[in-house]
This record gives structure tokens, sequence and C-alpha cells, in this order.
């Protein structure tokens, strides 16, 4: 394939990235002009860099390269403020703007992707097609509109759009803010922690299982809402007593005397359809977290060797 990538120094799109040239195919990255391509990456020859912004895209260059597909990644995610950012307002209409131009230039098929912060909290596995959907959140309002949009225009020029809802991301290359790396930083620096919610249930995918998976979904172009996770549950507690044993500091962790409510308490994926697809865990969870603990532990300067 030919792949038009947007967003691809985020966390997901680097990644993804990298599965897509390994697997032989040809991508244009859309690549911001203060952004920058890791040299290992810019050394690969099916890559084609493409400086510009989803704004305002350089269409003669990206029409030279000739993409068949797009895997639209860009986006506001910045933990803690993209829920209710008004940047969502802004990528919705960039959005449907840079889709339309793609399918009008010949691309035959558009790949966006959302969130499960899209449905309502349940206490089951979250399905595609049956589980209630949330407009609570202007990004999750944002993102509806954005899957709608991109399905009408597929039908008015005779292509395909597939829209992935993505699960809880974690690796190597993630936000610090993120609950793994938070956790594995305090407790490799001996710092006590309490946890606020530990009963709280998430289904977490490793990086590059969620980029194989993406890819996947590519390759068989699936049209419609597509789950990317795992569809197995995770604990807070669970996670932290795994970090605790793997540093050798289990007495750091405690959970709160009264824990706070998550009002996100249990988001699990039903992943009958990715499966359909043929995609399997490569890394799974227990290892992913700790290619994570050894990579921050690298990066604080502390000794890797025991810590298994």
């Amino acid at each position: 394939m030919n792949i038009l990538l947007t967003g691809p120094t985020g966390f997901i799109g680097v990644n993804f990235l990298r599965q897509a040239l390994n697997r032989g195919h040809g991508v244009a990255a859309l690549l911001l002009p203060s952004e920058v391509i890791s040299s290992d990456l810019q050394a690969q020859a099916n890559l084609r860099i493409i400086v510009g912004t989803l704004a305002d895209p350089p269409w003669p260059q990206i029409q030279s390269f000739v993409p068949d597909s797009c895997l639209h990644t860009a986006w506001i995610t910045t933990p803690g403020v993209y829920l209710e950012s008004p940047e969502n307002d802004r990528f919705l209409e960039w959005s449907i703007q840079f889709a339309e131009k793609f399918f009008a230039n010949g691309g035959q098929y558009f790949m966006g992707l959302g969130s499960c912060a899209e449905y309502q909290p349940a206490r089951q596995p979250l399905a595609e097609d049956a589980s209630r959907l949330n407009d609570s959140t202007r990004y999750a309002r944002c993102k509806t509109a954005l899957r709608l949009a991109l399905a009408q225009l597929a039908a008015q020029h005779h292509c395909q759009a597939g829209w992935g809802r993505v699960f809880y991301p974690f690796g190597v290359g993630e936000h610090p803010a993120r609950l793994c790396t938070t956790l594995i930083t305090k407790i490799a620096r001996g710092e006590p922690v309490v946890l606020k919610t530990p009963e709280s249930t998430k289904d977490y995918i490793y990086i590059d299982d969620l980029a194989t998976a993406i890819l996947t979904a590519l390759e068989h172009r699936f049209a419609g809402a597509l789950n990317l996770g795992t569809g197995r549950g995770v604990t807070v507690r669970h996670i932290a007593k795994l970090i605790g044993t793997h540093l050798r500091h289990p007495e750091l962790i405690s959970a709160a005397s009264q824990p706070l409510a998550d009002p996100l308490d249990y988001m699990v994926a039903d992943i009958a359809k990715l499966r359909s697809l043929g995609w399997q865990e490569t890394v799974g969870f227990a290892a992913g977290l700790h290619r994570l603990c050894e990579h921050l532990l690298l990066r604080l300067n502390y000794p890797q060797s025991g810590h298994s």
C-alpha cells in the first residue's frame, strides 16, 4: 500500500510508521515544519516526508505520492486537557476538509482514530455496534462527528472509511503523565504511591500491538468502527503490584483508605471484530510493562540488572 499518514511523530503515529515501513508499505508522512522524524526512520527508502499542516496540506506533493490509503492520527491528546479543549473543533474542521480532498484526489480508503472515550462506561466489554455512545465531552462529540462525516464522504466517492476506537495504549514513548510511567518513575525514585482508584479497570494495549492492529485494519480496508484493545481488563492495583515487584519495592504501594470514584471505572473492549481480521498480541501486557520499566530505569540512570 501507499499510506498517507498524519501525526507521524505522535505516540501512535511514530509506532505505526515503524510497523508499516517494516512490512514494506510506502508511507508519506505529513510532518509539521516544527517536527523531526528520527534518523533511523528517515533512512528508510519507502518513506517520503512531506512538510505541511493538516489545515493547509501541500496537496501537489501528496498527489505525487499517489496514496491509496490514509491513516489520520493527528489530534489533540494532551492528558488532562484534550477532553474539553476548543482544539477539538478545529481538528474536526481540518480533518473533514482533509478527508474530502483525499477522496477527491483518488484515495480509496481513509481510517480515522477515535478512542474508547466515545463509549458510555459499562460493566461489560464494549462492542462497536451494541454499546451506548457518550456525548458528554467535546472530544467525544467531535470524534463522533468526524466518524459520521467520513462514512458519508466515503459513500459519496464510492470508497471506504474505517474508524479505530483506541482503548488505553501504553509503552515506551508515552506521555510522562500517563499512569504506567508515573508509577514507574515514582517507585524507582523511592517515593510512596497511594492508589486513589485501585480497582479502576481498563483495557491496556502495548503500543507495538496497537500499531499492528491498526495496520491490520488498513491492510483489510476494514469499514466502520473497530475496537483497538486486547479484550482484557487490568486494574490499577494489579499494574502497581507488577511494577512494585519488578522494581523490588512493593512496600511503597498502598491503596487509599477511601478510594475515589472513577467515572470510567470499567472500560474494556469487545475485540471480536479485530480478532476476525487475524490480529493477535505479540508483546502483551506483562512483557510490555517490563519493556517500559527497563526503558525508564535507563533514562533515570537506575541499574537495570536485578529488576526482573
